[in-house]
């Protein structure tokens, strides 16, 4: 089998369980079907410590972290329903995406603990507990806290490195999604004092066998590459790290709509297409 079909190890938010998403969990997972998918891994974000980490989208619906976490058990039972239903049309992973910011990484331990997912995504959406891909302000406000962009993107890779010793989740998301209203992203990743974290965080991904997202979000927002950027994905090339797709769809809109640009992306780079899975799964 050469790979070449649609896969993604990191997506599957609903409108249902996310607030910043759309549709229900069940028109996300027929659309997967009808797309052709034979496997894909859901990964909800995992609920919040604390209320402070409540989003504010989260807050205008009324709910708080002991809510947020009803949510999550809601959202775990409904995708084993989904998995055991759709299981002769497509193997579904029920995951998780996890965070990194003040007391997370026990809380995502403890969510391991009850919840048993299939496997977990660690991401990072914070920078010194400020969300900073939430949009502009925030980024301006957690970068003004690191002292500046290069600051930002410091601490960012010096906490990715911390979620990943933590948690060792199976992928790695959205590498540099640091990057995500930086303009200048090209030239500030490769400044040596930020390149050299990168690398130093890729050779621990390599080191514990792990899976990089090839994340296809910044698509779906008009940007003209994915996570990560074509300096990163060479060198993890490179260092012989297994690289998939993972859509980060928030809503059925979003699943397929860049995938073949993505398999083109990856071929190109010089990488298999023979997806290897986010669990050790023979089907």
């Amino acid at each position: 089998m050469d790979g070449q079909f649609p896969v993604s190890v990191h997506g599957g938010h609903s409108g249902q369980f996310c607030g910043h998403a759309k549709d229900t969990l069940e028109a996300i997972v027929r659309t997967y079907i009808d797309q052709g998918y034979p496997w894909v891994g859901i990964t909800e974000h995992m609920p919040p410590v604390s209320d402070p980490f409540v989003y504010p989208e989260e807050k205008n619906e009324g709910l708080d972290a002991r809510a947020l976490k009803k949510r999550f058990a809601d959202y775990m039972s409904a995708c084993r329903r989904l998995q055991a239903k759709y299981a002769g049309q497509i193997r579904i992973y029920v995951g998780f995406e996890t965070e990194a910011y003040r007391g997370s990484h026990d809380y995502a331990k403890e969510l391991i603990e009850t919840f048993s997912p299939d496997y977990v995504v660690g991401s990072v959406h914070h920078v010194k507990d400020i969300p900073f891909d939430y949009n502009q302000r925030r980024y301006d406000e957690a970068a003004d806290c690191c002292g500046g962009l290069d600051g930002l993107y410091a601490t960012y890779f010096d906490q990715q490195y911390e979620m990943i010793r933590a948690l060792t989740p199976r992928v790695v998301g959205h590498l540099d999604i640091v990057r995500i209203f930086d303009s200048d992203y090209h030239s500030r990743l490769v400044k040596p004092v930020i390149w050299e974290k990168i690398v130093r965080n890729l050779r621990l991904v390599k080191r514990l066998d792990l899976i990089l997202d090839f994340n296809l979000r910044p698509l779906s927002r008009g940007a003209d590459e994915p996570y990560p950027s074509a300096p990163i994905l060479k060198a993890a090339c490179e260092m012989g790290i297994d690289i998939v797709p993972g859509d980060d769809s928030h809503g059925v809109a979003d699943i397929g709509a860049h995938m073949l640009r993505a398999i083109k992306l990856l071929r190109a780079a010089g990488l298999s297409t023979v997806w290897r899975k986010p669990v050790d799964d023979p089907r």
